[in-house]
């Protein structure tokens, strides 16, 4: 009984200690354990199965039904894959009809592409006896003349901020399908950006002001070769959430 209460203890122990380090732990890449990241698939599975030795253990209480935690919206779009018989082997059939075996989740990969703008032009005769051209309008870009399309700004961004995908890696990414763009040019493209965020920015903030309270983040950073500024000197950054409760907005 004491080996048993011994065992239940140490297993207690590692779930605290695996709880505490999801919750609070560092997110710093600075990290002794950070070659562990790369084993993530391992890391879930002995998770799972300490989670699973724990249940043993405990004393067993009645099992709450919940919903799969894998499966995918039943909004998205659908393909039909049918899989028919051949002629011979559905020969003398009185009919046939399919029904539905199973459901996969797929996805399409990313793809790179040039666009070409090709613009129309008129040139007209005028009475003087010169001509004037005359060309289609061309659509408006929000940095000017840039490499990037809008959707690959649009990728950019994403990958960047909800994905936590550094520069670097993203030069790989697109370097692996064709387009040679270096993680400089990405940093201007995204500096140019914050002039074209600013009108919505500024309507973010007002929303978040029209509510009670705000809440807010704090994360201190060390910025590296700032002018007057020591290569150890700290900057904070502020993630603020607020807005009515049915319109959040998060800064």
């Amino acid at each position: 009984l004491i080996a048993e209460q011994q065992k239940l203890l140490r297993l207690l122990e590692e779930q605290l200690r695996l709880a505490r380090l999801r919750k609070f732990g560092a997110r710093s890449e600075k990290l002794p354990f950070q070659g562990e990241l790369f084993d993530e698939a391992e890391l879930e599975v002995s998770l799972e199965e300490v989670e699973k030795e724990l249940a043993e253990a405990e004393p067993k209480k009645p099992r709450k039904r919940h919903t799969k935690a894998d499966g995918f919206d039943e909004n998205l779009p659908r393909i039909q894959v049918h899989l028919e018989l051949d002629a011979e082997e559905k020969a003398g059939a009185r009919k046939t009809f399919f029904s539905k075996v199973k459901e996969e989740l797929d996805i399409v990969p990313a793809q790179a592409r040039v666009i070409e703008y090709w613009q129309e032009k008129a040139v007209f005769d005028t009475e003087d006896g010169s001509q004037q051209v005359k060309a289609a309008p061309r659509p408006a870009h929000p940095l000017g003349k840039c490499l990037a399309s809008v959707q690959l700004l649009a990728w950019i961004l994403v990958a960047k901020y909800a994905d936590a995908l550094p520069l670097y890696r993203l030069e790989g990414i697109l370097k692996r399908h064709g387009g040679r763009i270096s993680r400089t040019t990405m940093a201007n493209w995204i500096i140019r950006l914050d002039d074209v965020f600013k009108p919505l920015i500024n309507l973010l903030r007002e929303q978040q002001l029209n509510a009670d309270y705000l809440q807010a983040d704090e994360t201190r950073l060390q910025v590296l070769k700032e002018s007057g500024k020591s290569a150890q000197s700290d900057k904070w950054m502020w993630v603020i959430r607020g807005g009515p409760p049915d319109r959040p907005a998060v800064l």
